[in-house]
């Protein structure tokens, strides 16, 4: 049982030496104290996996070389692990969340939450069956200044959403010289069946699309896509660009490609409505561009002045002082810890937001593979 008066024991999934992205979350999930990890399998190696678990902090005796023993060990033990986060490639998602739902333990899984609607489904089904938690690692909502973003919508300061533009746009496979990679460090993401159905949009294309919903507070109900690969002789797709209808009747388009030279990692979301307009950029993560109809415009900052309390509940440190990617990710693991110790987490991404994600995908493709007619985002 979780009470949270003592840190959660976490095992990981995936993120070994040399990983970015495994680096960020042990990180995260250490910085408030609310989480301990004591297990892991760092690598699809076993020899690796054990050897070089040590290396990133887990116990010598409790590094093990696949996921099915890590579970089958941790359950027979008193202090075994409650909880796991999922950092190993796309394709791996759905069955460890499933053997892992299934032993017992919550989960915090990296996005996608799977590589096709089915199995995204499939997960749900399996938290609701075991009666534990999933989360899913959307981290640019952990943003303090998102979550001013948020509250002002929800307050009607910019009323009636009108327009929503949202665009992530980085140059991580941009050099031409190289359109695959499958034998580089993160060469599964050059493998179409690893990746799943669109890179772009599994990858990063998720991130633009949960932050529009976040934010906005609204459903995009249909697309109209174009998607492809920009970079000859790309097997993956390394550009997406859709035109969007929310519920409510605003109009939308989203912007996503990994193939963008020189550009670092450009994530940007921007709100016209009837009263005003907001804009914020991942790159200044603690700007708030807010343009009011009918007064000058207002810059709100990390902290500042007008801060709403959404907001003011994430701060770490007084105005002025930089908070970035892993305070960010660190607000997702101290939501997810406060869900699995049964208290209120407020605007924790789960495996419903991950659902959402994989309709958005499956009609983008759909559009595309219709030469871009307009597609309803199918819900029941």
């Amino acid at each position: 049982m979780v009470t949270g008066l003592e840190p959660i024991r976490l095992g990981i999934i995936g993120g070994g030496p040399g990983s970015f992205i495994g680096e960020a979350h042990r990180v995260a999930a250490r910085m408030d104290g609310r989480f301990r990890i004591i297990a892991g399998v760092v690598s699809s190696d076993s020899e690796r996996s054990v050897r070089l678990g040590p290396a990133v902090g887990i116990p010598v005796n409790r590094a093990y070389p696949d996921v099915q023993t890590m579970l089958r060990s941790e359950g027979c033990r008193p202090d075994g692990i409650q909880a796991v986060a999922i950092l190993s490639p796309n394709d791996t998602h759905h069955r460890f969340a499933v053997d892992v739902l299934r032993a017992g333990c919550h989960v915090l899984c990296e996005k996608p939450l799977a590589n096709s609607l089915e199995d995204g489904q499939s997960i749900a089904r399996a938290a609701r069956q075991a009666g534990r938690i999933v989360a899913l690692a959307h981290v640019y909502s952990g943003y303090p200044v998102v979550r001013q973003a948020r509250a002002m919508v929800r307050d009607g300061d910019l009323g009636i959403i009108r327009l929503v533009q949202v665009e992530y746009v980085h140059g991580g496979a941009a050099d031409e010289s190289v359109p695959d990679d499958p034998k580089g460090p993160r060469g599964w993401k050059f493998i179409p069946g690893r990746i799943g159905p669109s890179q772009v949009l599994g990858d990063i294309g998720t991130h633009a699309h949960h932050l529009l919903r976040f934010v906005s507070g609204l459903e995009v109900d249909q697309v109209r896509a174009d998607i492809g690969s920009i970079v000859p002789g790309r097997r993956i797709f390394d550009y997406a660009g859709v035109l969007m209808r929310l519920e409510n009747g605003a109009r939308g388009y989203l912007w996503t490609t990994r193939a963008a030279a020189g550009i670092e990692n450009d994530l940007m979301i921007r709100l016209s409505g009837t009263r005003g307009s907001l804009e914020w950029r991942q790159e200044s993560p603690q700007r708030l561009d807010f343009r009011p109809l009918d007064r000058p415009a207002e810059l709100r900052t990390q902290g500042g002045p007008g801060t709403h309390g959404d907001s003011a509940r994430l701060l770490r440190y007084r105005a002025g002082h930089p908070e970035g990617f892993l305070e960010a990710l660190a607000n997702i693991y101290a939501g997810f810890a406060d869900a699995v110790a049964g208290r209120a987490a407020r605007s924790l991404p789960t495996a419903e937001d991950g659902i959402e994600g994989l309709r958005f995908i499956d009609a983008c493709l759909e559009s595309n593979r219709h030469d871009g007619r307009w597609t309803f985002i199918g819900r029941k």
